[in-house]
């Protein structure tokens, strides 16, 4: 084998470990009392690999201080700091005139045992010039998602999918062995990553990459249960990496200079650093791993719990899941809870109590006798994934508290780099009042000013934000389903709700722990709105184009909702408009009483709105409904008609007979991903008043969207009747599959497989083309499901396609249990 250099990455800040990292670079994280990194340093070294570079941005001085010159290892170790961010490959490209030969690519903050000598021969094998190397992964939503053919070569890759965009199960390690001519596309000093831009530019000049699939070891110690789940496999001999230390007894690791008395419980497996004292009648283990110079107190217990260096934990204390940061002292009797972190230098003293998931900073001191049942720091601990599709939703005070609200406010208040108001509406149940105060709360400590509009449907929040020039906005419900249930929408500074970046900008920011306080003179006063609703109905107004038409001929329209207000809103706008209006509310709306109404009435239509001011069904005079595809069909005529000059915006999902409807005006087609978000923005990707925010007004406005129908219809002469009769005729069904979340990567890089590449269309899921029409197969963002959406030539082919793709993905379950 040739003789090749080594780049580990070091210039990780690790912020979803915090507080492990707050005053330490990710890869200085010790994993069985050695930085990770070392553990990297180690491996290279077995193989052979000697020349190394290393970058580094955050704390390089710990890591230099640490390793300098690598003479201790064996190893020469080059440094390079990057003054600015470079992005993965700009910082591997920093290391310049270093890139004079084949070299490999590791991360210094994960741990592998990956058997390099392998991966390199099958580079050289293949001719590669960059060679990925991958494993497989259940649940791949955190990594880059690859595919390749039966020969290894890489025909696709996504960085951090969505399950929409999950195409396989088999995830990118952040190992690569690179040739330098690759790292020509871009020059020193650029910012470029691998997987966003210089992976794309040699996949789509067919430059030779490959991909090494293995089953060796690998983890990224991204997040506090990887980290300790990694010194559990360690501990369980998973990992073919060597413990450095005498195993004295089977799974008892135990450094030099350690005193344990007779008494002591030692429960394998179990690791004990250096000059350590382990006090009568305590238990240790098992899976606990305890660094150099601690003292363990009589019957002091620890279970699964990691000490970092010069701790003292106390007599008759506990702890169960429990990292604990260097410099620590647990005084007695103290009990330490599942995935409670203690960082570094803090005081826990006598009798106290630290709660399941509590987080506690560095230099830290929690007082005699006390119970913490909050992070020390602010606001109570969070789940790494929040949002749903669309919204975050749950039961009031179980998983969405006030507390859980407050820090919700604030870290959305928080990814704002200018000055300005957030919006904070929603309607008048004593729950979402609850948590609407909330909220407000969280915002105010930030300082930035909350506005709070009382008594608001969503359509309204997303007015309030374009009318008050806002940041952007928070709008609670209560959930139709359950009064102990809300939904909080989140949404930019044009209405539309966050797209993904954003929500995971919000997710990192509650786990960091990285929220923006303001001093007392920064807080802002609430301003409250309670007459929204009067310039609401005066701004719909002016979207029309001749009310006084409108009264002259007096249209009757039949209105039925689950909501008083919706109810209210809509009526009070259709009659300042010149309508009739009948109304009925009702619990349980239904379209077949609506079809009686309509016919009895003579009513020029009726229409269903769905209780959230955006969902909108329509009956004409002869009993028809329009709802769902059909609907956005309508209204997407209805402004070709109006001659507005638009581009044909829907969800991929969405049947493929919308393209003849584009030709047919000559207006382009643009698909989004399936979730709302990237429909709306799409839709209000312009700031001015276009026909592809009537568009959206007239998707996600009920209201509104009545008003604009009636006056279309009456300025144009035309009966809802007519205008449903030149809807296209197209054949399409949906059908729904349960499936286990981790069955979802796997199923959709099968289907790739046995699939010819010119019948595939990867975009989002998969959809495979036929003769009979196509299937696209959609795992779902929320629900451990798989979505079939099949579109046919005729309703049987349409059927028949159904059947098909439903069965074939239930075959794949079913073979793989």
């Amino acid at each position: 084998m040739i003789v090749i250099k080594a780049v580990i990455m070091a210039g990780g800040k690790g912020t979803r470990l915090r507080p492990l990292t707050c005053g330490l670079p990710k890869p200085m994280v010790p994993i069985i009392n050695k930085p990770v990194m070392e553990h990297g340093i180690n491996l290279l070294k077995r193989h052979e690999i000697t020349d190394i570079a290393v970058t580094m941005a955050y704390l390089p001085e710990n890591i230099e201080g640490y390793f300098e010159t690598g003479k201790k290892w064996g190893v020469n170790l080059n440094y390079f700091i990057e003054d600015v961010p470079l992005g993965t490959a700009g910082s591997v490209r920093n290391t310049g005139d270093f890139l004079d030969e084949t070299f490999i690519v590791i991360s210094g903050d994960a741990l592998t045992d990956l058997d390099l000598d392998a991966a390199i021969k099958f580079h050289q094998f293949n001719n590669s010039k960059a060679t990925l190397v991958l494993r497989k992964e259940k649940v791949p939503l955190e990594y880059g998602v690859v595919i390749t053919d039966d020969n290894g070569k890489v025909i696709r890759f996504l960085e951090k999918p969505s399950w929409g965009e999950v195409f396989s199960n088999t995830i990118n390690t952040g190992i690569y062995i690179l040739e330098p001519e690759v790292m020509e596309y871009y020059t020193k000093g650029e910012n470029f990553d691998f997987s966003k831009d210089l992976f794309p530019r040699l996949l789509n000049d067919k430059i030779p990459m490959y991909g090494y699939v293995t089953d060796d070891y690998w983890c990224d110690i991204g997040a506090l249960e990887p980290y300790k789940q990694t010194q559990f496999d360690l501990l369980s001999q998973k990992v073919n990496l060597p413990m450095g230390v005498k195993e004295i007894e089977k799974g008892v690791w135990i450094d030099e200079g350690t005193l344990v008395s007779n008494n002591a419980k030692l429960i394998p497996p179990v690791y004990i650093g250096k000059n350590c004292v382990i006090n009568e009648n305590s238990s240790i283990g098992p899976f606990t791993v305890i660094g150099n110079d601690c003292k363990i107190g009589p019957s002091a217990s620890l279970k699964n719990t990691t000490l970092w260096n010069n701790c003292t934990f106390g007599s008759l204390s506990e702890a169960r899941g429990t990292v604990i940061c260097s410099k620590v002292t647990i005084g007695s009797k103290v009990k330490l809870y599942e995935n409670s972190v203690i960082g570094e230098g803090s005081i826990i003293k006598d009798n106290s109590t630290i709660k399941q998931d509590i987080k506690i900073w560095p230099q830290k001191t929690v007082e005699k006798n006390a119970t913490l049942t909050q992070n020390l720091i602010w606001g109570t601990s969070a789940k790494k994934n929040v949002f749903g599709v669309r919204n975050i939703s749950g039961d009031l005070n179980t998983d969405i508290t006030p507390e859980f609200a407050t820090k919700l406010g604030a870290a959305f208040a928080s990814i704002f780099k200018d000055e300005g108001a957030l919006i904070i509406s929603g309607d008048e149940s004593k729950g979402t009042c609850l948590i609407k105060n909330a909220l407000i709360a969280g915002v105010q400590s930030t300082g930035t000013r909350p506005i709070k509009v009382n008594n608001c449907l969503l359509p309204m929040s997303r007015f309030a934000i374009r009318y008050y020039n806002a940041l952007g906005g928070i709008h609670v419900k209560k959930d139709p389903t359950s009064n102990n249930r809300v939904n909080i929408e989140f949404l930019n500074n044009k209405g539309a709700n966050i797209p993904k970046n954003v929500e995971r900008d919000i997710e990192n920011t509650l786990c960091t722990e990285g929220i923006n306080r303001c001093s007392v003179e920064d807080i802002k006063d609430v301003i409250e709105v309670d007459n929204l609703s009067y310039f609401y109905g005066e701004e719909c107004k002016k979207l029309l184009q001749d009310i006084n038409q409108i009264k002259k001929n007096s249209p009757k329209i039949f209105l039925t909702s689950s909501s008083q207000q919706e109810l209210e809103l809509a009526t009070a706008l259709l009659k300042s408009i010149g309508c009739k209006v009948d109304v009925e509310i009702t619990s349980k709306p239904s379209l077949d009483r609506i079809r009686a109404r309509v016919w009895e009435g003579k009513y020029s239509f009726g229409a269903l709105m769905q209780g959230n001011g955006e969902s909108l069904s329509l009956v004409d005079g002869k009993g028809r409904v329009v709802e769902k595809e059909n609907y956005f069909f309508l209204v997407s005529l209805l402004l070709l008609k109006k001659g507005e000059d638009i581009n044909l915006i829907a969800p991929h999902t969405f049947p493929t007979v919308f393209e003849n409807l584009g030709k047919t005006y000559n207006r382009q087609v643009v698909r989004t991903k399936s979730n709302p978000a990237s429909v709306m923005n799409e839709m209000l990707k312009e700031d001015k008043i276009t026909g592809n925010y009537l568009q959206f007004i007239l998707n996600y406005n009920a209201i509104w969207g009545l008003g604009i129908i009636v006056d279309y219809l009456v300025n144009n002469t035309i009966t809802l009747s007519q205008l449903i009769s030149e809807l296209p005729v197209y054949f399409y069904k949906k059908q729904e599959i349960p499936c286990d979340w981790e069955d979802k990567g796997r199923i959709i890089k099968e289907l790739i497989m046995e699939n010819k590449e010119e019948d595939l269309e990867l975009f989002e899921g998969v959809r495979i083309k036929d003769e009979r029409g196509w299937g696209l197969i959609l795992p779902d963002h929320e629900l451990p499901v798989f979505n079939i959406y099949t579109q046919g030539h005729n309703e049987e082919y349409a059927q028949e396609l159904c059947d098909l793709f439903t069965e074939k993905v239930k075959s794949k379950l079913k073979n793989q249990r």
